[in-house]
This record gives structure tokens, C-alpha cells and sequence, in this order.
């Protein structure tokens, strides 16, 4: 059984490059192996992530996170059953918020930033979905890992 979860969460500290890339490159490493996708989005100090999987290793993995030091108000958005994946392609996308055009963010939240915290699961959710189609993703797919 394939699910989705979504979570927010605030860093500890102030996010540097230097940490999001240890971020995406334990998640490049190891997603891969528990068979697990998503996207990773970004603004100042909030993060917001989508994960697909398994039951067990997105719970698992979810679990971490929250015990995870470099995170701190771990919030579940939105959880479901999933027939499909949304996020097949990546083993962990990442999205810079800073970057998004405000009118894309305005669409999905009162104050035109990324705030997962005053936005609705399903906003959140519709946000990430629009991020892949409109290509605002970077990282390696699982394929790319590998070359």
C-alpha cells in the first residue's frame, strides 16, 4: 500500500546551503533504498515536504524527522492513501520558495509566502503538485542519481 504524507516543520537554526544539501544528499542516498519519493520546499526557516511510500517506511521516516535536531514544530498536514504516486520522479526534489513567482504562492496562501502552518493540507499539497508540473524543482531524480 502506497501513502503520502505531508509535514511542515521550522529549523533550528538558519538555514544554509551547506545543510540543505546534507538534507538532500542523505535523502538522495537512502529514499532510493525505502523506496521512498518527494519534494523538500524551502523559505527562510519552514520546511515543507511531501513523502510516498510504503506505509511502514514513510511512518518510519516521518518518525525520524521528528527526532531529527535540525528540526523543531513538526506538524502532519495531510496524510492519505495513495493508488499513484505523485512524485515517482524524484527520490527528493527541492524547491527554494524565495524563488517562486509570489503570484504562484498567492494563489495558495493569504500572505503570498510559503507558511504551511496557516495554509490547509489540501493547499499545501496543490501547491507542491503545481511546483512539479511547472518544472520549479531541482534535484536528482533516482534515474539522474545514477549517471
Amino acid at each position: 500500500m502506497l501513502v503520502r504524507l505531508l509535514y511542515a516543520s521550522r529549523a533550528r537554526e538558519p538555514l544554509q546551503a551547506d545543510v540543505l544539501d546534507a538534507i538532500l544528499d542523505t535523502s538522495l542516498a537512502e529514499n532510493p533504498r525505502h523506496g521512498i519519493t518527494g519534494v523538500l520546499c524551502h523559505s527562510n526557516d519552514v520546511f515543507l515536504q511531501a513523502l510516498e511510500g510504503s506505509r511502514e517506511a514513510v511512518s518510519r521516516l516521518y518518525l525520524n524527522i521528528g527526532r531529527d535536531k535540525r528540526h523543531h514544530d513538526v506538524v502532519l498536514l495531510h496524510y492519505e492513501e495513495i493508488s499513484e504516486r505523485a512524485f515517482a520522479g524524484w527520490s527528493m526534489g527541492r524547491v527554494n520558495a524565495s524563488k517562486i513567482n509570489a503570484a504562484m504562492l498567492l494563489k495558495y496562501s493569504a500572505q503570498g509566502e510559503l507558511d504551511p502552518y496557516r495554509m490547509p493540507g489540501a493547499a499545501s499539497l496543490a501547491l507542491m503538485k503545481e511546483l512539479i508540473a511547472g518544472a520549479a524543482i531541482v534535484g536528482r531524480s533516482p534515474e539522474r542519481a545514477r549517471h
